[in-house]
């Protein structure tokens, strides 16, 4: 069965036309995947019944379906647990902001970074997503809130450099006219570091905002947290976000998670400091959620403001990240290993 709602327009249009259909059936069957997000051949109500017999025969429309729901009560904040098609499952959140809702999407079943704070490498990689379930995860959650999405955030579950191809052609369907059109400046990928396919992203010409999860600010505390960090320096990782930076115009985000007495001491804050001098960057300090049989503990609330203040009289863009769905289970990975059915809210 092929896979029709990971195929690119161009890909579609050739498609239709192999079955012998005219041009303009590809521009109505790729709105109504893209656009009008249906889930059946049967709804496509302007294509001739013959045509959605032959789609069934030939194709799937398997995609993520919400299996459980989980919602703040202090900020509505919605946390999804979706299951593909093979039964795997994988998690998405829906959250709140004034400039617009926003979407975070998983990129894998699983993942092999083995990031040692982290509930989404319990059980290591799965297997990779197709484009079409990644682009699915943003769809359902529109179809189930009934509300459009305006950011995507690469950052849910597995390592989004480390299935590149499917990531970056979902960037170009969902940010391309005839679907959703997000305009790639809302887009956020999120990487641990993967330095060859950082190079890849920049020869891409996208504008997406890059994320490093970088969490430490030298190598060896670094390697005992990431096991990655064994592959990539800090140095070439700070190489590859210059050109990025360069090459895009783009500001880069740093991803830096505080760990009570691992990574949080002011000695911790002036290397950082050193390290991101002179980069156009912003460091976003997440106050840990603790995951049992994870490493450590989150770090106290005045060590976290410390190392904020310290930062900003060193001339370093920095926040503190708003914690979104606190009273529920909010760390990536968390309600996949739970693996529970229903619907919680």
């Amino acid at each position: 069965m092929i896979d029709i709602k990971s195929m690119t327009y161009p890909q579609l249009k050739a498609f239709m036309e192999g079955m012998g259909e005219k041009a303009f059936r590809a521009d109505q069957l790729y709105a109504w995947l893209h656009q009008k997000l249906v889930t059946s051949f049967d709804d496509m109500t302007n294509l001739s019944r013959e045509l959605r017999e032959q789609l069934k025969q030939r194709c799937t429309l398997a995609g993520a379906k919400v299996v459980q729901q989980q919602i703040s009560q202090l900020d509505g904040t919605r946390k999804f647990l979706m299951e593909l098609s093979d039964g795997q499952r994988v998690e998405s959140v829906w959250m709140q902001y004034k400039h617009g809702n926003s979407v975070c999407v998983s990129s894998q079943a699983g993942c092999r970074m083995g990031c040692r704070f982290c509930a989404s490498t319990v059980g290591g990689l799965v297997r990779n997503l197709t484009t079409g379930e990644i682009l699915d995860q943003v769809y359902e959650i529109q179809r189930v809130t009934g509300e459009r999405v305006s950011n995507v955030i690469l950052m849910g579950i597995g390592e989004p450099l480390d299935n590149y191809d499917n990531v970056v052609r979902f960037i170009r369907m969902i940010s391309g006219e005839e679907g959703l059109h997000i305009s790639q400046r809302n887009i956020t990928l999120s990487t641990c570091g993967l330095v060859e396919r950082i190079y890849d992203l920049i020869r891409e010409k996208l504008t997406v905002t890059l994320a490093i999860s970088l969490h430490a600010p030298n190598d060896a505390l670094r390697r005992r947290m990431m096991p990655v960090a064994e592959r990539y320096s800090i140095e070439e990782i700070m190489k590859a976000c210059h050109a990025y930076v360069e090459q895009t115009g783009r500001r880069i985000t740093f991803e830096y998670t505080m760990v009570e007495g691992q990574n949080d001491t002011p000695e911790h804050a002036r290397q950082l400091c050193r390290l991101l001098r002179g980069l156009n960057c912003h460091v976003n300090l997440i106050p840990l959620n603790a995951v049992e049989g994870r490493l450590g503990t989150r770090s106290k609330g005045a060590d976290i403001e410390g190392f904020k203040l310290l930062l900003a009289k060193n001339h370093t863009n920095v926040t503190i990240r708003r914690e979104l769905g606190s009273d529920i289970d909010a760390a990536c990975g968390q309600l996949r290993n739970q693996n529970k059915g229903g619907e919680t809210t």
